[in-house]
C-alpha cells in the first residue's frame, strides 16, 4: 500500500452547520502544495422547494487580493461552468443528501468561495479542502 495520509492535508472550509445565509471563505492558501479538492458533504432539507437552493461560485488569485472567476479549465468534475458557478444544491438536481468532490488544477495559491442562498432553504452542510502532492512530505 501506498501512503496518503502524509501526503495530503485536509482542512475544515466550514464546518457542519444548518446554512441559511451566504457563507464567504476567502483567502483559501494552497502554498506547498499542487493539487486540491472541494468537498461538498450537504444533507437532506426535507423542506427545500423548487425555488431554495445554494449557489457556490469559486474564483482563483496568485495575492489573496486579486481575483477571478475560474472557467471550465481550472476545474475537474464540472464542466459548462459560468461566472465561476461550480455547484448548485438544490432538491431538483438531488444534491441535497450528498457528497460532492471537485478538483481544482488551476495553478494559483488562493480560492475564494461564495455560496449564495436563495429562499427559505437550511441544508446542513460541510465544505472540506483536501490538498495534495505536497513539495515538501511528509506533512502529517
Amino acid at each position: 500500500m501506498k501512503d496518503l495520509y502524509n501526503n495530503i492535508e485536509v482542512v475544515s472550509l466550514l464546518d457542519p452547520i444548518a446554512v441559511s445565509t451566504t457563507q464567504t471563505i476567502t483567502n483559501i492558501d494552497l502554498q506547498g502544495f499542487n493539487s486540491a479538492i472541494l468537498l461538498f458533504a450537504c444533507g437532506l432539507d426535507a423542506s427545500m422547494s423548487a425555488s431554495d437552493k445554494i449557489v457556490f461560485v469559486l474564483s482563483h488569485g496568485d495575492d489573496g487580493t486579486t481575483y477571478a472567476a475560474v472557467e471550465d479549465k481550472d476545474i475537474l468534475g464540472v464542466t459548462n461552468i459560468t461566472a465561476g458557478e461550480i455547484l448548485s444544491i438544490d432538491n431538483v438536481n438531488t444534491e441535497d443528501n450528498s457528497l460532492t468532490k471537485i478538483g481544482y488544477v488551476g495553478g494559483k495559491r488562493y480560492l475564494h468561495l461564495v455560496g449564495t442562498v436563495a429562499g427559505t432553504t437550511k441544508p446542513p452542510l460541510f465544505i472540506g479542502l483536501i490538498k495534495g502532492d505536497p513539495e515538501i512530505a511528509p506533512v502529517a
